[in-house]
């Protein structure tokens, strides 16, 4: 008779299968209710985000949001959520931002382009390399981003933009008797 483990000793607990593909990687995983996260700094994010598409079979990028936490700093953490439909499975990214800036994952998954463009829009947060970074629910010349904490509930100036827009919309306009 062969050697072999009996079946009622300790096994190691089997890691993520997703793991191996983080290789030497910086990063760090924690648990939430939701699922494994994963934690990276923001340099080595794409790279992060590169391997699991690559190696771990993450097809698809269902979404990429941010928190504010003022006013404590660093004030932003960049969320990302990844699924695969090979495995199905979940993993979240999760990238606390010294600054207000990321690099993009448009490269890897083109559909977070528009959820890229809210978080800018919302909270201020720039992609780096994001081909078509502008306001995607805001109107263009709104100074102001409404989900960071210090935006007043009752809103900033809600009529100025309209005003702006309405007279350069007349200009021109003759007054007919």
């Amino acid at each position: 008779m062969s050697e072999t483990t009996p079946t009622n000793a300790p096994q190691a607990p089997a890691g993520p299968r997703w793991a191996a593909a983080l290789g030497a990687l910086p990063h760090c995983i924690s648990n939430s209710p939701d699922g494994a996260v994963i934690e990276v700094e923001v340099a080595h994010l794409h790279a992060v985000l590169a391997a699991l598409r690559d190696k771990a079979q993450f097809e698809l990028c269902t979404f990429v949001t941010c928190i504010d936490h003022y006013p404590a700093e660093p004030r932003f953490a960049l969320h990302h959520q990844l699924l695969s439909l090979a495995n199905n499975d979940r993993v979240r990214v999760r990238c606390v931002l010294p600054g207000e800036s990321a690099p993009t994952c448009t490269d890897l998954w083109p559909g977070a382009s528009y959820m890229e463009r809210e978080c800018f829009d919302m909270f201020g947060v720039r992609f780096e390399g994001h081909r078509d970074l502008r306001r995607l629910l805001m109107p263009e010349g709104y100074e102001h981003h409404p989900l960071r904490k210090e935006f007043p509930h009752q809103g900033i100036e809600p009529d100025r933009l309209y005003r702006e827009w309405d007279r350069k919309r007349r200009e021109g306009w003759t007054e007919e008797a």
